[in-house]
């Protein structure tokens, strides 16, 4: 088997959704936790988007929902757990090292390749 060097096995499709790393990026800043609606403020979704996106990383084991209350009201607080801040950072990783792979350093230079290789055309 050839090597598959452009796999990249450690990209979690738990995370990788543009909401669900949105989420985990503010949550990973706030070992905590953060209240259900400072996270919708700061990830730009609506309640619903919110809820079925931390359903999918609760069921990952990646975050933990606790119910309580503040003041007298009633609230949600959202924070990582141990293993979900073990595994999104691996990701954060993982996410690098494909940076660093579709950017190698003569690639770094702005511009694009002039000459066109031996037997091919540019498509109209």
């Amino acid at each position: 088997m050839q090597d598959a060097c452009f796999a990249y096995e450690g990209l979690q499709r738990a995370f990788h959704e543009k909401a669900r790393l949105g989420i985990m990026s503010a949550l990973v800043a706030r070992p905590d936790g953060v209240p259900f609606g400072e996270l919708k403020r700061l990830c730009a979704l609506t309640d619903g988007n919110l809820s079925r996106h931390l359903d999918v990383l609760r069921e990952a084991g990646a975050v933990e929902i606790l119910k309580g209350r503040h003041n007298r009201r009633p609230q949600t607080l959202c924070r990582l757990t141990s293993d979900g801040r073990r595994h999104f950072l691996a990701y954060l990783g993982e996410l690098r090292r494909v940076l660093q792979a579709a950017m190698p350093k003569a690639a770094r230079k702005p511009g694009r390749a002039k000459d066109v290789p031996a037997g091919f055309k540019r498509s109209p």
